[in-house]
């Protein structure tokens, strides 16, 4: 049987055995070293560019990868999932790809890109109100009802270890051991399966989760020792909303350094800098590790630095402006995400 549950931890085998079984429907995304901000900033830079994903996000390699784990009799009953952005259209894909069925239930107040993208996939759409109750106590209900698989956005180790290929695949584009990498947070899957391959590949680096200050309960978590739940989250980085994963959490306080924080404006400016430095298109949730550089540039001096750009599924008539616009960004008019590259 297929393990999405929560025993035991992810392995760096089970890494290296997702990137196999993925390898055929994923992108191998670039690593791109930016000699324009690396002198900007003071440090050597290099950007793991998952924003070039299939999908537009880096969460196409858990959702394959946990849809390519189930036996033949378990796919038949198709997979469910409750997500607003991202994975929702990652599993559709996925599905898509292995020809069965897929269901996304989509709190009510989901942009309508997001809901867009997802039934662009393929995905049966179910709206629920929009709290993390509703969408639990509907998925469960659906799952009675068709015996779909769920798959959980980021707290189940199929999806865990295929976020870790992000971790696997940049030490292969790599040919020097990097002194940081940096990685966004929310659910916590790309930080504790990066974490896992980092740490198995380069034992000296430091792995440094990087949050929005709005939405910081894995921060919080993190220094204190205990697993907190995200309290009423105010960010324009809508991919990182959500809570710490309880799985995620245990990799995370084992073999994350650290955990930092970066305001919305820091976030913004640093969507700037990748367009017109190292010409990427990042979503916010996809800035934020770069972000957290020249936000801290004392720390990161000298140094030897990458960072993961978790995505680039931007809507430009929602585009946020920074210090250098015309003003902070609208918090009337978040910035919303779609569907990437396939």
């Amino acid at each position: 049987m297929a393990d999405h549950g929560p025993i035991g931890e992810v392995t760096m085998s089970d890494i290296l055995a997702a990137a196999e079984r993925i390898a055929p429907f994923v992108h191998r995304t670039p690593l791109i070293e930016c000699d324009v901000l690396s002198e900007l900033l003071g440090c050597r830079l290099w950007f793991k560019c998952e924003n070039l994903q299939k999908g537009g996000a880096f969460k196409a390699r858990g959702a394959h990868n946990a849809v390519f784990l189930l036996e033949a009799d378990q796919a038949a009953r198709g997979v469910i999932t409750h997500s607003s952005g991202n994975h929702g259209a990652a599993l559709a894909l996925a599905a898509r790809t292995r020809g069965i069925s897929a269901r996304v239930v989509v709190p009510a107040n989901a942009p309508a890109v997001k809901k867009a993208a997802m039934a662009g996939y393929g995905a049966a759409i179910v709206e629920c109100e929009p709290t993390l109750e509703a969408r639990e106590t509907t998925v469960a209900a659906i799952q009675a009802d068709t015996g779909a698989v769920l798959i959980h956005p980021y707290d189940d180790r199929a999806v865990i270890a295929g976020q870790g290929t992000v971790g696997l695949e940049l030490s292969r584009q790599l040919d020097e051991r990097p002194d940081v990498v940096l990685v966004p947070v929310g659910g916590g899957g790309l930080l504790a399966g990066v974490a896992v391959a980092v740490s198995s590949l380069w034992s000296d680096t430091e792995v440094i989760g990087v949050e929005p200050a709005g939405a910081d309960d894995a921060f919080r978590s993190f220094h204190a020792g205990r697993w907190q739940p995200q309290t009423d989250p105010d960010t324009l980085a809508d991919g990182l909303l959500t809570s710490l994963g309880h799985q995620n959490f245990r990799l995370i306080r084992r073999l994350v350094d650290d955990i930092v924080t970066v305001s919305d404006e820091q976030i913004v400016e640093a969507m700037r800098l990748l367009w017109t430095g190292a010409k990427l298109v990042a979503e916010p949730s996809g800035a934020v590790a770069l972000a957290a550089v020249p936000a801290d540039r004392e720390r990161f001096a000298g140094r030897s630095v990458v960072a993961v750009v978790s995505g680039g599924n931007v809507e430009l008539d929602q585009l946020p402006r920074g210090r250098s616009g015309a003003g902070s960004a609208d918090r009337d008019q978040p910035v919303t995400t779609g569907s990437g590259p396939t």
